[in-house]
């Protein structure tokens, strides 16, 4: 039988599928449809998930040892064309899939028309969008404990001597240890890899074999795929295989929550490196100028951190709403899923990076940290807990603090004077009102004191001791 007549054009205007066609595709689907321009980053997965489909054809006997070397020997070749920069891409190479495979076809003749046997681009596609996953999400990780390294090394650092206001509803609250408070943000890290590392967990599964939604015919072995990509477990339902992007959204969730945390570190360089703060200098490496003033500064790392926050946000929302109406099994909505991954991993890694190289760098202004921490009203609550271990009601014991720091503001009298002559406290209560004081006497585990924070900076260095070390290869 005569093989059907190809689209207009030629070969080189014939697509995967194009048997089906009578005309070939208008130039306004494939500029449409098309994905090529943004998925060229899973080439070095689809090779690998080409490599390992090919060896698994020879070894169960679809194809032979002959064509299996032809086809790797192709694949290498196309491999070398695309890191050198000289692979010449075709018109109708929706994707960087097609790509490869019309390439080796090329090269490779016949048994390079065999590559795609038993294989659909739904199982192909998804199977190197997971080989992608594993390796980038596990760079993002290891980027959360690089910037966790530096945190426990300040707070090191600053020991039991460095301390600044604590801050509720941005009002000052009560004086706290600046490594206890770098130690905040060292634990909420800690929470986005162990995120990092449930998604990673699920989406280490082979999806290959699965075909377009339904297996094959032909005698496949997805275990043995999966084993050669290095995946832990293949998949258990073909539908589910190819349907299946929980492991993108889990991914870009977790990479969000890191970008808040992100966000909400850098709001507080925003605000320390202010002149109404004045906490922390910024190394002049990692801050930025003005075109017009010449005496700015400016924290453009952090403003960002925060600023492109909401992109990643944006990209979570856009990836969900997606997903929310595919019936089973494949749709090509799910193409949309990659420019959201990509740009959230892109994202993260960089913010990461520029935030660990400020936090690294950064200068702490600790006296003037203290001098702001020892102002006498930050002792409030010590002083009502001073009445409290004296066996007066919290409540009763808050409402005389209360109204005596009310009077020194009304007054403008200093708290000291109206402690020393207060009734229920007196010249005994003064002890507590002397610099430092107030965050010597934050003993509760956990707490902001110099007694809790030598076990937590312990804890935090085992921590971190304790995660394994990331892959060479």
């Amino acid at each position: 039988m005569a093989e059907p007549e190809p689209p207009p054009g030629g070969a080189e205007g014939r697509t995967l599928w194009h048997g089906r066609f009578a005309e070939g595709p208008a130039e306004a689907l494939l500029a449409f449809t098309a994905s090529l321009g943004f998925d060229q980053r899973l080439a070095g997965d689809d090779l690998a998930g080409s490599r390992a489909h090919v060896r698994m054809l020879g070894a169960v006997g679809v194809l032979g040892g002959d064509e299996v070397a032809a086809v790797l020997g192709a694949l290498d070749q196309v491999e070398a064309e695309l890191g050198a920069g000289a692979f010449v891409f075709a018109p109708t190479d929706e994707d960087i899939h097609t790509a490869i495979e019309r390439r080796v076809t090329e090269l490779a003749g016949a048994a390079g028309a065999k590559l795609h046997t038993g294989r659909s681009r739904n199982d192909q596609v998804v199977t190197a969008l997971r080989h992608f996953v594993r390796r980038e999400g596990a760079a993002v990780r290891d980027a959360v404990l690089d910037l966790q390294a530096v945190l426990v090394a300040r707070a090191g650092e600053a020991g039991t001597e460095a301390y600044l206001p604590g801050y509720t509803h941005l009002q000052r609250a009560q004086p706290v240890l600046l490594g206890h408070h770098l130690l905040a943000h060292f634990w909420a890290f800690t929470r986005d890899v162990a995120r990092l590392d449930d998604a990673l967990a699920r989406a280490d599964v082979s999806p290959l074999g699965a075909g377009a939604l339904a297996g094959s015919s032909l005698p496949l072995d997805p275990d043995a795929t999966a084993t050669a990509l290095g995946f832990s477990r293949r998949f258990e339902n073909s539908l589910d295989a190819v349907a299946d992007r929980d492991f993108v959204a889990e991914l870009c969730f977790a990479c969000t929550v890191v970008m808040v945390h992100l966000s909400r570190l850098g709001e507080e360089v925003v605000l320390w490196t202010s002149e109404e703060f004045g906490f922390l200098r910024l190394a002049d490496e990692y801050a930025t100028g003005s075109s017009m003033l010449p005496q700015k500064k400016n924290p453009d790392i952090a403003e960002l951190a925060r600023g492109k926050t909401g992109r990643v946000i944006g990209n979570l929302t856009g990836l969900l709403a997606m997903l929310k109406g595919l019936p089973l099994a494949y749709n090509r909505d799910l193409q949309e899923d990659k420019e959201p991954l990509f740009d959230t991993l892109d994202t993260t890694r960089l913010a990461l990076r520029a935030v660990t190289g400020m936090m690294a760098t950064a200068e702490f202004r600790v006296d003037v940290m203290r001098a702001a921490a020892d102002a006498p009203a930050s002792s409030a609550t010590d002083l009502a807990e001073w009445l409290v271990a004296r066996g007066t009601p919290f409540r009763e014991a808050h409402a005389i603090v209360g109204s005596l720091v009310r009077q020194s503001l009304d007054r403008a009298v200093p708290l000291a004077e109206l402690v020393m002559t207060d009734p229920h406290l007196g010249p005994d209560a003064l002890g507590v009102l002397e610099p430092g004081q107030a965050v010597v006497r934050r003993r509760t585990p956990g707490g902001a004191g110099p007694e809790p924070f030598g076990p937590q900076l312990a804890a935090a260095r085992a921590w971190l001791a304790g995660r394994p070390a990331p892959p060479t290869d």
